[in-house]
């Protein structure tokens, strides 16, 4: 017996044949495409390799960049990159790079020597007020320009001997400069591009939008929708773009890390960038294959701002440093293999382990700050600590608040800030007290101790010792490895003396990926370059 359908039935059902059936997840049309789809914290503050604000701001400029080195995926050691090969004179002090003739910008011109010239007197010109621009100190008057006491960029120790040789004439000996090459304070950059928008030492200009940025790395800029993702696709112009596998990639700025695991867990990433503390355990056991805790070179602290008092009173912030239970807070609260600190610099630094300590020990804490006039937290007035929107931030926050008021007597409040605005906090120095984390940006102690000189764009606590500075320029002068790990032991002892920061824990990466993601590695700097990453089906390797 046959039956007559209606036609609008035969079009309810031709809907759901198509609406109605299982949606494919990103995932799944990702592994199609060769499209890598990343949890990563928080939105870019921007594209400029010159200013990035965080890791997670230059994991999406790497994409985009390349340097002279580039760091190996697997030791974070340097490996060439845009310079297929470099020389270094007797004394150390001259350096000698050697472009590839086939490396290009995004938009077919050639990469030139002139290109890091022009880019690392940007990074240098005051006007920029380039946070990493110490870093660049390292070349001969770099310093002085920066700070004013010479005005011509040309005297920088940065020359073009022709289109693809690059001359880099040091102030000092620094045996470890290929590592520092890797870091996006000396990527190159396209100075047509970003005339063409405005002052060459111009921040938040427009150059650094879809359609107008020029790049020389893996990516071209295809899509940067703020606060719901950064989409790169294959450069066609980069000069090794065919070991690049993936097609494209996505960074999606989650900030909150129950979202993130459920957006993993709905099949829209392939990796996260971190995971909510209460299914650490939940994966650790039921699925190992997801979950990577790896140890990298990272140190989260907060930071006191000098500044306030009574924060002005080294007694007072060493008494708070103390009174933090580290053990505890990564016990019970972070719970994720993280090591607690008694310093700042992490332990096994390239042959580098301090000995200074900042103890756990509440009862000197309180007779410190009985010292400096406020016996049982009497009379202390009332601060905050501020964090960036997170929860296990929060959760720490509250633990510390929690152990300052029992232990000490005094009372804090907590505020978070969304990660944009929370950075900006920082370089105006608005909090009293304040949570950070520093991760290394190459395979040396100064990659941390350097950060709280004087002169540093990342200090952004307001302190300052002419002693420590004295002892990080000498550590900086010196090519004796002994000396130098005793400058830096000195270093770590006047932290943790002045205490302008109190140390939480070492970093341990917790972090969701799917075994379908192959190429990408944990290591000590948890830099991933996405150049030889790519998306196995199931079965394959």
């Amino acid at each position: 017996m046959k039956f007559r359908v209606a036609p609008a039935v035969l079009l309810l059902l031709a809907f759901c044949g198509g609406a109605c059936s299982k949606r494919e997840t990103k995932v799944e049309a990702g592994n199609r495409t060769q499209s890598l789809h990343i949890g990563n914290l928080g939105e870019p503050n921007d594209l400029d390799p010159h200013i990035p604000d965080s890791q997670n701001t230059g994991a999406v400029v790497m994409a985009f960049f390349e340097g002279l080195t580039q760091y190996d995926p697997k030791t974070s050691e340097p490996v060439p990159a845009a310079a297929a090969r470099w020389e270094v004179s007797a004394d150390s002090l001259t350096w000698t790079f050697h472009l590839r003739p086939a490396a290009k910008w995004s938009n077919g011109d050639p990469l030139t020597a002139a290109d890091f010239v022009f880019a690392y007197q940007r990074m240098l010109s005051p006007k920029l007020g380039a946070e990493y621009a110490y870093l660049l100190f390292t070349l001969k008057n770099g310093e002085a320009f920066n700070t004013g006491k010479i005005t011509d960029p040309a005297l920088i120790g940065a020359r073009a001997a022709d289109p693809h040789t690059l001359v880099l004439t040091l102030d000092h000996p620094v045996p470890y400069l290929p590592t520092m090459l890797c870091h996006t304070s000396w990527y190159p950059l396209h100075r047509a591009t970003i005339e063409k928008f405005g002052r060459w030492d111009q921040r938040g200009s427009a150059w650094t939008r879809p359609g107008n940025l020029v790049g020389n790395g893996y990516f071209t800029l295809a899509e940067w929708k703020p606060n719901q993702y950064v989409r790169g696709v294959k450069s066609q112009t980069y000069w090794d773009r065919d070991a690049v596998k993936l097609s494209e990639v996505f960074f999606y700025p989650i900030e909150s890390e129950d979202a993130e695991e459920r957006t993993f867990r709905s099949g829209q990433l392939h990796v996260t960038s971190t995971i909510p503390i209460s299914k650490i355990a939940v994966y650790d056991k039921e699925h190992p294959e997801l979950f990577h805790p790896e140890l990298f070179l990272g140190s989260y602290f907060y930071r006191f701002n000098v500044n306030v008092p009574p924060l002005n009173d080294a007694r007072v912030r060493r008494a708070l440093a103390m009174a933090i239970n580290r053990d505890q807070i990564v016990r019970d609260v972070s719970r994720g293999h993280q090591l607690p600190p008694s310093n700042f610099s992490p332990p096994n630094l390239a042959g580098f382990t301090a000995t200074a300590r900042v103890p756990q020990n509440l009862a000197a804490a309180q007779k410190l700050l009985a010292e400096a006039g406020f016996p049982g937290g009497a009379r202390f007035p009332k601060m905050e600590i501020l964090i960036n929107t997170n929860e296990g931030h929060r959760l720490i926050a509250e633990a510390i608040q929690q152990m300052w008021r029992k232990g000490l007597g005094i009372e804090v409040g907590i505020y978070n800030q969304e990660s944009k605005v929370w950075a900006t906090s920082m370089r105006a120095l608005n909090y009293s007290i304040a949570r950070f984390a520093w991760i290394g940006d190459y395979l040396d102690a100064s990659t941390f101790l350097d950060i709280m000189a004087s002169d540093s764009g990342n200090n952004q606590t307001g302190w300052k010792n002419a002693e420590y500075d004295r002892l990080i320029d000498a550590a900086k002068r010196t090519a004796d490895p002994a000396q130098r790990l005793a400058l830096f032991q000195r270093c770590e002892a006047i932290l943790a003396e002045e205490c302008p920061i109190a140390p939480i824990y070492f970093y341990s990466r917790n972090n969701l990926r799917l075994p379908v993601v192959k190429g990408w590695y944990g290591n000590l700097l948890d830099f991933h370059p996405l150049k030889g990453v790519y998306l196995a089906p199931t079965g394959a390797k």
